[in-house]
Parts: structure tokens; C-alpha cells; sequence
């Protein structure tokens, strides 16, 4: 304030200017200061958020599942497609329709757990990362394995990243294991058999039209040709 010199218009003009100066040169480095901390919580933000939902979505995969088989099976098709043959050799009867169904089973659930461990390895901590490698070696050296360990440490991660209540610890939840996918070739016959019905039922609405339109018709026509005899008889 000492420096502010009132004494002449002059003074004060550019007393005020370079007080303008100032102002706008610190309004200018706040806003830049607060844009570059804005861009940098938005790109946290959408990393937290691509994380979250990839290891929710690998959470479902690896733990939508309480009852039946819950171990993974890595045996692949053609390892199957030996043991039916080495069975047919043997004089045992070979399970066509189990190595239809349950081999293509085994299978999606095979590829859709490994889908998972892969993104856990990509994006999950460090106790999630080591589970999710060890699951992926024994997959690899063609032993079952259980996803169980890995789900609990996805579940408590995700509920303390959301700020959810942890999980009642005398609660007893079942073991978890793989989602087992649903079948989507009962869906498309289903569709198509309802597209088919639909089509019948269109073909027969048109026929009952048309065969009611023709009697109609010819009804109206016969009436109208008896009445113009009797006129003519009265004639």
C-alpha cells in the first residue's frame, strides 16, 4: 500500500491497471491450477470406474454359482474326443450325448474363467494378481482348480472401494464358484418356433378372411339373381 501513488490521475490510472494486471494474472494461474487438478480426478476417476467395472464383471464370472460342480474344468474337446474313443475300443458304451452337452459346458466356463483371470491379472491388487496367476498355472498344467479365495478377495475390494459395510464377519456365505452359462440354443429354437406359429396363424387369419369374403359374395350374388327371376315371373 505504501507504493500506491493517488496524488495525480495519472498515478491512479496506472495504479488501477496494474492492479487489474495482478488480479488477472492470479485469476489465471488459479484457473490453471484448478483445471490441470480437474483433469487428473477425471482421469483417476474413469480409471477407478473401468477398473470396478471390469473386476465386478470378473467377480460375476468367477462366483455367480453356489451349487453343483463348482471346480473348473481345463480338459479340452479333443482330450475328450480320446477318452470316448479310447472308451469305444475298450467295448464301453461312449457318452455321445454327454460329450455333446457337457463337454461344450465345460468349455464356456473353461473360456469365460480365463477371460476373468486375465483381466484380475490386468487390473487387480496385488493379492488378487498373485490368486488370479496361480488359478491361470494350474489351468495350464490341466488341474481343476476353485475360484473360492480369489471371489472373497474381489468381493471385500469391491465393497470397500464402493464405502459399502464389510461383510458380517459370523456370517457364513456357501463356497462360490464359476457362473454356469446358459444354454441359447433352447432360446433360438423357441424363437423360431414362435415365429413359425406366428406365421400360421397370419396364414390362417388370411384363409378365413378369403374363404369368407368368397361365400359372402356368392351369397350376395345368388339373392340378387333369384330376386330378378321373381320380378320377371310377376312380369
Amino acid at each position: 500500500m505504501r507504493n500506491l501513488d493517488f496524488s495525480s490521475w495519472q498515478t491512479v490510472l496506472s495504479t488501477l491497471v496494474g492492479l487489474a494486471v495482478i488480479t488477472l494474472i492470479g485469476v489465471g494461474i488459479r484457473l490453471l491450477v484448478m483445471q490441470v487438478v480437474q483433469q487428473r480426478r477425471e482421469r483417476e476417476n474413469r480409471q477407478i470406474n473401468e477398473r470396478l467395472r471390469t473386476l465386478i464383471a470378473a467377480y460375476k464370472t468367477l462366483g455367480g454359482s453356489f451349487t453343483g460342480d463348482l471346480a473348473v474344468d481345463p480338459t479340452h474337446l479333443r482330450e475328450l474326443r480320446l477318452r470316448e474313443a479310447r472308451r469305444a475300443e475298450q467295448g464301453e458304451a461312449a457318452g455321445e450325448t454327454v460329450l455333446a452337452t457337457g463337454s461344450d459346458r465345460s468349455r464356456r466356463v473353461r473360456d469365460a474363467v480365463e477371460a476373468a483371470l486375465s483381466d484380475i491379472i490386468l487390473l487387480g491388487t496385488e493379492e488378487q494378481v498373485r490368486l488370479a496367476a496361480r488359478a491361470a498355472g494350474e489351468l495350464v498344467a490341466g488341474r481343476p482348480i476353485h475360484t473360492g479365495e480369489l471371489v472373497v478377495s474381489l468381493r471385500d475390494f469391491i465393497r470397500g472401494v464402493l464405502d459399502l459395510e464389510p461383510v458380517p464377519r459370523g456370517l457364513e456365505i456357501p463356497r462360490q464358484g464359476p457362473a454356469r452359462p446358459s444354454s441359447s440354443a433352447a432360446k433360438g429354437k423357441a424363437d423360431a418356433g414362435g415365429k413359425e406359429d406366428g406365421r400360421g396363424g397370419n396364414k390362417g387369419m388370411g384363409g378365413g378372411a378369403g374363404m369368407g369374403a368368397g361365400m359372402g359374395m356368392g351369397v350376395g350374388l345368388g339373392g340378387t339373381l333369384v330376386a330378378e327371376d321373381d320380378a320377371d315371373t310377376h312380369r
